[in-house]
């Protein structure tokens, strides 16, 4: 799958971010052509920073996605055969502080890109990344499958929903299959589990979080243990969304609209569980429920359905979720190697895995 990716260009967004730092290594290892376009890296510790990112782009834009000039300006200028648009604001407590920066971000961000598209008058593939929390969460402990409700009850949640309704309308209204030679277009909207893996320091995840109460000799405060997640590795929707890109850039509307990319159901978790088998396999720190009833209110069970992938792509997870939590402590743990090294050696080895099942 990899060796597809060689010199094509790649007009990425979000590749200043935690996940859109391990794909950029994927696609330069690919031998891919990658325009990033993204706001500055927060802090030092930033997984783009330690690897030295703005070395395995083409060219890095600091910008942001809110800006619908520059964004236009900067994917017609690089000519893509590929849109990977990872950009966004993704912090649900975040959201409640930011409400209109959210969907400024969110929504209008992903219009910009589609705007752009379509002035883009060449084939191109879209991947455009939303969350597994664009569906309407009635607590029913049912995992969702692709065609249920959208809905969201914080901001960032909301606005991931209404973007992927503008994905919809405008797949319907400017990319239709029927129209597919004048317009040359793919659009899929993806909606991955809960991510964790090694070199995110964002603030208010629990792998950072744990992470930084280690370092600080401190027990991680745990506000929600028994939410269930369907955490899975970073690797496991990157590598997903480039063979969906593949498939459909080689036959085009072969796949479906949207996929939800998680764990299988026996392997979801809650909080506590993943606090609990991080620190086993980190080897020290410790950890506390504190209640907080002032807290904004989170989404207490949430579980994907992914047979539609299985079916469509015969896909399977690579990891269960112990293994998940295990891959993504030795990275922390590691002070041997550097973080680009580690990273090349979980991407070859998951390569290696990934390659035995296609």
């Amino acid at each position: 799958m990899l060796s597809f990716f060689k010199d094509k260009k790649v007009f990425l967004t979000g590749h200043t971010g935690f996940k859109g730092a391990w794909v950029l290594q994927i696609l330069h290892l690919a031998g891919a052509k990658v325009k990033g376009f993204s706001l500055a890296p927060t802090n030092d510790l930033d997984l783009f920073n330690q690897i030295q990112g703005e070395q395995l782009c083409e060219s890095s834009i600091i910008e942001d996605v809110r800006n619908a000039k520059r964004v236009q300006e900067e994917l017609l200028s690089f000519e893509p055969d590929f849109v990977f648009h990872l950009a966004a604001q993704a912090l649900v407590r975040e959201s409640y502080d930011c409400p209109q920066f959210t969907f400024e971000t969110n929504v209008m961000g992903t219009i910009h890109i589609l705007e752009a598209l379509r002035q883009w008058e060449k084939k191109c593939t879209a991947i455009l990344i939303t969350t597994d929390k664009v569906y309407e969460n009635l607590e029913t402990k049912r995992a969702f499958v692709e065609t249920d409700k959208l809905g969201g009850h914080d901001p960032y949640s909301a606005s991931k929903a209404a973007c992927e309704i503008a994905i919809s309308s405008y797949r319907n209204s400017f990319f239709s299959k029927d129209e597919y030679a004048k317009h040359q277009k793919i659009i899929h909207a993806l909606r991955a589990g809960n991510v964790i893996g090694g070199g995110d320091f964002s603030k208010d995840r629990i792998i950072p979080d744990i992470v930084r109460a280690i370092e600080n000799e401190q027990p991680v405060v745990l506000r929600n243990p028994k939410a269930v997640r369907p955490w899975q590795h970073v690797l496991e929707p990157l590598f997903t969304y480039l063979e969906i890109a593949e498939r459909s850039h080689k036959k085009p509307y072969s796949l479906a609209d949207a996929y939800n990319i998680g764990p299988n159901q026996e392997n979801v978790a809650d909080v506590e569980f993943l606090t609990q088998q991080f620190i086993s396999f980190f080897g020290k720190g410790e950890y506390r429920v504190e209640g907080n009833h002032k807290q904004p209110h989170e989404a207490q069970f949430l579980m994907l359905d992914n047979a539609l992938l299985k079916k469509d792509l015969n896909w399977q997870p690579m990891y269960d979720t112990e293994s998940t939590i295990r891959i993504t402590a030795e990275w922390y743990a590691d002070q041997t190697h550097t973080a680009l090294e580690k990273c090349h050696f979980q991407i070859e080895k998951f390569y290696a895995q990934w390659k035995a099942t296609v």
